[in-house]
């Protein structure tokens, strides 16, 4: 048993976790939320879900992923990509 593979494999399912959350939630048009809001949701900390959407943001080619505005944490908006 490798332990090297098992944090890539943690932080993958973390990452596709958190996307079809946000695919989900985000089909009917724009979603607008803050990690520390649905943390419990997606089971993650709300730092975790900041750096997902940093990366979430570059790679998710079926979602449109922008920081939206900052008051005592990041709003993330989400859209669906046309």
């Amino acid at each position: 048993m490798s332990t090297t593979t098992q944090p890539s494999t943690t932080a993958e399912s973390k990452e596709e976790r958190l996307k079809r959350y946000l695919n989900q939630r985000a089909a009917g048009g724009e979603l607008y939320f803050k990690g520390k809001f649905i943390a419990d949701e997606v089971d993650l900390s709300p730092k975790e879900i900041g750096a997902i959407m940093v990366k979430l943001r570059d790679s998710a080619d079926d979602l449109n992923i922008e920081k939206w505005s900052y008051t005592s944490a990041t709003t993330w908006r989400v859209t669906p990509a046309q």
